[in-house]
């Protein structure tokens, strides 16, 4: 993010209406939050967005890309740095508004890429696997269904302590 207001960080070259721009911050989850702050749209941001929770920041991103109607997204580690909740608000938009988008998620959690139409495994920089996330979880030995049972075991044994 930059230093300016949520305005000038959704639509730095002041493009769309404000009718727009409420439009995309509710598409991402954000817009209650927004209208919540005193200066609303002119709500303060500072350098880098510190001011806001990473969330906050990784779900102003998305509501740049949806008041473009990006085609291309490209989504380095979207949801590294957030948690499971945030991860869901980015997961449920990006299924909701990018149905007509080509999305390219680099991810290590793995349940960011399980609704994906296709899934690319690398393995130390080339390819190991592509394939539907269906197809590849049905071969038990397949990099991506290991990974797949690594996770939820890993998730069962955190719910149990």
């Amino acid at each position: 993010m930059f230093e300016g207001t949520i305005r000038s960080n959704l639509d730095p070259l002041e493009e769309y209406t404000d009718d727009k721009i409420w439009e995309a911050l509710d598409k991402c989850q954000l817009g209650d939050e927004v209208r919540s702050k005193e200066g609303k749209l002119d709500s303060s941001v500072t350098e880098n967005g510190e001011n806001w929770s990473v969330g906050q920041r990784q779900l102003v991103c998305l509501g740049r890309v949806l008041l473009k109607k990006t085609k291309v997204l490209v989504l380095d580690e979207a949801t590294a740095s957030v948690d499971t909740a945030t991860d869901g608000m980015i997961q449920q938009t990006l299924a909701q508004h990018f149905t007509d988008s080509t999305v390219i998620m680099i991810a290590h959690r793995i349940t960011s890429v399980l609704d994906s139409d296709m899934v690319l495994v690398l393995e130390q920089g080339l390819i190991d696997e592509y394939d539907s996330p269906t197809k590849l979880l049905e071969d038990k030995s397949s990099s991506f269904a290991k990974l797949v049972a690594e996770y939820s075991m890993r998730s069962n044994s955190n719910f149990e302590n």
